[in-house]
């Protein structure tokens, strides 16, 4: 079973300066964490009562618990945690989720 690595960034004070960074330095970071299996990037554009206060939902997909565990645990997974924590850190949520089993309502 699949697990995803969650990153919910808040709006940033500063939209250009924070995605001039992610797309130009933190992404190629995070792209090299071994055992990656896909890697979504998507900005929220609105919620349903309009304006968010979320800026990018970014998913990072592996094989399984373990795969995940080994990949954090790789020095690319480390820059990358480094990195996060110079232009995103006041911003960023992190979440580990698996597909859920049952009806969803």
């Amino acid at each position: 079973m699949t697990v995803s690595f969650f990153a919910i960034y808040k709006v940033p004070a500063d939209k250009a300066v924070f995605d001039a960074h992610y797309f130009g330095t933190h992404r190629q970071l995070a792209q090299a964490i071994p055992g990656l299996l896909d890697y979504r990037i998507n900005r929220v554009v609105a919620s349903q009562m309009g304006e968010s206060d979320l800026h990018m939902i970014v998913e990072l997909v592996f094989e399984s618990h373990p795969a995940l565990k080994a990949a954090m645990a790789s020095p690319q997974a480390k820059a990358a945690a480094q990195d996060v924590l110079k232009f995103g850190g006041e911003v960023v949520r992190f979440y580990v989720t698996e597909p859920a089993s049952g009806p969803v309502i």
